[in-house]
């Protein structure tokens, strides 16, 4: 299983951005898909996860502000993130895992928020 991350780059305060997770290997369609973010000198945190149904849940800091979807037959998870701060701020990471047991990850695009 291979997880491949693009989309990031720089952007300024306010600016959007569409990551996305490329997913090769293994049954996409089972997967729960999350994205990570770990910011320079923090610790790793889960930005938002969506389920094999569809649901979806965020982290407080970006609800309302970035939107997890996915393309089960293109085996795509993107995320979108608009009104980017600069505390947005981190190496994304997008994360995949079947049966709460067999995890596996990309090695993550840089986003940065700066003016």
């Amino acid at each position: 299983v291979q997880l491949v991350e693009s989309g990031g780059g720089l952007v300024q305060p306010g600016g959007s951005l569409r990551l996305s997770c490329a997913v090769s290997g293994g049954d996409f369609s089972i997967a729960a898909m999350t994205w990570y973010r770990q910011a320079p000198g923090k610790q790793r945190e889960l930005v938002t996860t969506i389920t094999t149904h569809g649901d979806t849940n965020y982290a407080a800091s970006v609800k309302g502000r970035f939107t997890i979807s996915r393309d089960n037959p293109k085996k795509l998870v993107y995320l979108q993130m608009n009104n980017l701060k600069p505390e947005d701020t981190a190496v994304y990471y997008c994360n995949a895992n079947w049966f709460a047991a067999m995890d596996y990850w990309g090695t993550g695009t840089l986003v940065t928020v700066s003016s």
